[in-house]
């Protein structure tokens, strides 16, 4: 089989052929028919001390299972995260991070969803919601941020403001629903927002904080990394919490299948819809990854084995 490798830090991205791997105990063998590429991806691949396993979100058909697996056969179609080679033409996925993918659904729009829509749904949890209240979303037309959009309206938002790097993505996140539009590089993000889901981090706290109403929520779910000032939470009485998946995948099971299972009720129901950028084949992964990297991504990008 094919898959994508690399041999140093930033590349390059290069084919190489490969034994199928098998399904070891409680492990799914599954025919990639799409791979999800996602910026925290590009970012080990440029900045990891040591080449890493391209896993991450896949799509597909199950074409053996190992000992103990007890919720899917040969044949099922699943959408899952795996943690070893990913972009290649088959993955072993671990039965507890798969999930079945209704008829529905195409591969590309399940790898959407496995992933990105559980981050956004997760983080938006985080932020205790109420009915009526202002989102503010930063990244809003990446691959999370564009589901996050629906997603908090969905939960009942009375208003969605879509942060983005270019005015020229305006059409595209008001087209997901989002009453208002601001730049990171505006001086004014408009009226002050209840709760912030923040998948940019760095020099970008500060005014997604600064854009929070007083007793605002700001839920942190980026790799950028970045500080906020003590300071400005206390004079705002404003709070920020730190949200990551795999360990509400790690330590909560029943939670994360109950998140899972909203995800794709919201899918079958319409409410929320995944945009697919582009579409590569494992030979573009590079391009792939440098369209992540430079934020051009409207929606979600995948690689097609």
């Amino acid at each position: 089989m094919r898959r994508v490798r690399y041999e140093s830090t930033g590349g390059p991205l290069f084919l190489e052929e490969t034994p199928v791997p098998e399904a070891g105990p409680g492990e799914l063998l599954v025919r990639c028919e799409a791979v999800g590429v996602t910026l925290a991806v590009v970012r080990k691949v440029t900045e990891a001390a040591k080449p890493i396993a391209l896993g991450g979100e896949i799509a597909g058909a199950v074409v053996a299972v190992g000992a103990g697996v007890t919720r899917f056969h040969a044949g099922d179609r699943v959408a899952g995260l795996c943690f070893g080679h990913g972009y290649a033409d088959f993955a072993v996925l671990h039965e507890a991070m798969a999930s079945p993918v209704p008829g529905t659904a195409s591969a590309v729009e399940a790898v959407a969803l496995v992933r990105g829509g559980l981050v956004a749904l997760g983080a938006l949890a985080a932020a205790r919601p109420e009915p009526g209240e202002t989102a503010l979303v930063t990244a809003a037309a990446s691959g999370v941020g564009h589901l996050a959009v629906q997603l908090a309206r969905a939960r009942g938002a009375g208003r969605v403001v879509a942060a983005v790097s270019d005015r020229a993505k305006a059409p595209f996140v008001r087209s997901l629903g989002a009453d208002a539009v601001v730049t990171y590089a505006d001086e004014d993000w408009g009226t002050p927002a209840d709760y912030a889901l923040d998948a940019v981090g760095g020099d970008l706290l500060t005014p997604a904080l600064a854009a929070l109403a007083p007793g605002g929520r700001l839920v942190a779910y980026s790799s950028g990394g970045g500080t906020v000032q003590a300071y400005d939470l206390l004079v705002g009485a404003k709070s920020v919490t730190g949200f990551q998946m795999a360990r509400i995948a790690r330590e909560r099971p029943a939670l994360y299948e109950e998140w899972r299972q909203e995800l794709w009720r919201l899918f079958t129901e319409g409410a929320v819809r995944p945009a697919v950028h582009g579409e590569f084949a494992l030979t573009e992964a590079a391009q792939a990854h440098r369209l992540i990297e430079t934020r051009a991504n409207l929606g979600k990008v995948a690689l097609i084995p």
